[in-house]
C-alpha cells in the first residue's frame, strides 16, 4: 500500500477496536491493583507500568497487521533503544504512547488515556485518542477533520474571561519557569494540569481549557493531540508559528490553542520576555 492510497478514515474502525480491546485486557486490569514490583521508575518523575508495555505490544501486533509496511515507534521501546526514533521519518510511521498519564494512573487516579497517530516523513496524517474508564474516542485525518466518536467536533473557546491556562511548567528551566509565573500566569486564569496529553487536547476542544503551554514536545505525547486540536479548528503551532513535526521531537516548546486568536495572543507575550 502507497502512502497516498492510506484511507486513514477506513483504518479508524479497526484503531478503535484495538484500542478498547488493549485497554480491557492489558489496562484496565491492573487500575488501582498494581503490585510494587510492577511499577517501575524509568526517569526522576517519571514511572513505567506492566500495563504500559503489554498495551504497547499489543498495539504494536495489532497495528502492524492494519498497515505491515509501516514502521512503528513506541514510547516504551523508543526509552529501551533511542535508535528507534530514527523510524519518525519513514514514509510511514505509527506512533504509540500505550498508557499516557502513567503516573497518574500508577497512584490509581484519572486521567490516562492512549494515543496513536499515522505520520508521513514526519508529518502527522492521522491520530487517535481514547479515554479507557469514560470510552471517549477522539480522532483526527489531515484534512478530514475532527472527530468524538462519529461526531464531527469544532473547537470553541470557554468564554470566560480572563481565559483559562494549563501551562506545564515541568520540564522549564528555573528562569523561565519564574518569568512565566510573572508575566504570562496573571493574564489567565490558570488551573492544574493533568499530567496527560490525551486529556489535555480534548479540553482544549470541549470549551474547558482555553489555553496550554508545552515545553517537553515528545512524538508519543503530542502526534495525536496536535492534529486533533488543528483539524477541530483551534491552533497547535511551536511559539514561532511553525508546525509540529514527529521527527522534530528533541526542540522544546509547544502552544496549543482552542482558537487561532488566543494562541496568538500568548505567542506574543512569550516572544516579549524572549526579546
Amino acid at each position: 500500500m502507497t502512502c497516498a492510497a492510506v484511507d486513514t478514515l477506513a483504518l479508524t474502525p479497526a484503531v478503535r477496536t484495538l484500542m478498547r480491546e488493549v485497554a480491557e485486557r492489558a489496562i484496565l486490569p491492573h487500575y488501582r491493583t498494581l503490585a510494587s514490583d510492577e511499577v517501575i521508575a524509568k526517569a526522576v518523575d517519571d514511572v513505567v507500568t506492566i500495563a504500559d508495555r503489554e498495551s504497547e505490544a499489543m498495539l504494536g501486533e495489532g497495528l502492524a497487521r492494519l498497515l505491515p509496511d509501516a514502521a512503528i515507534v513506541g514510547e516504551e521501546a523508543a526509552h529501551e533503544n533511542p535508535a528507534v526514533l530514527d523510524r519518525l521519518s519513514d514514509s510511514l510511521c505509527w506512533i504509540i504512547d500505550p498508557l499516557d498519564g502513567t503516573n497518574n494512573f500508577a497512584a490509581g487516579n484519572p486521567p490516562f488515556g492512549m494515543l496513536i497517530a499515522l505520520a508521513q516523513e514526519g508529518d502527522t496524517i492521522a491520530g487517535w485518542i481514547y479515554d479507557p474508564l469514560s470510552g471517549r474516542f477522539c480522532h483526527a485525518h489531515r484534512e478530514q477533520g475532527a472527530y468524538i466518536g462519529d461526531e464531527r467536533v469544532s473547537a470553541r473557546a470557554s468564554g470566560q474571561e480572563p481565559p483559562v491556562a494549563a501551562i506545564s511548567l515541568l520540564y522549564m528551566d528555573p528562569a523561565q519557569r519564574e518569568k512565566v509565573k510573572a508575566h504570562i500566569a496573571p493574564h489567565y486564569r490558570m488551573v492544574d494540569i493533568p499530567r496527560c496529553a490525551a486529556e489535555q487536547y480534548p479540553r482544549l476542544v470541549l470549551r474547558e481549557n482555553d489555553l496550554s503551554i508545552f515545553e517537553r514536545t515528545l512524538p508519543w505525547d503530542h502526534a495525536a493531540g496536535v492534529l486533533f486540536l488543528n483539524e477541530a479548528g483551534g491552533k497547535a503551532a511551536r511559539n514561532d508559528g511553525s508546525p509540529y513535526r514527529v521527527d522534530d521531537y528533541a526542540r522544546p516548546g509547544l502552544i496549543g490553542a482552542a482558537s487561532p486568536a488566543l494562541w496568538e495572543s500568548l505567542a506574543a507575550q512569550l516572544a516579549a520576555l524572549e526579546a
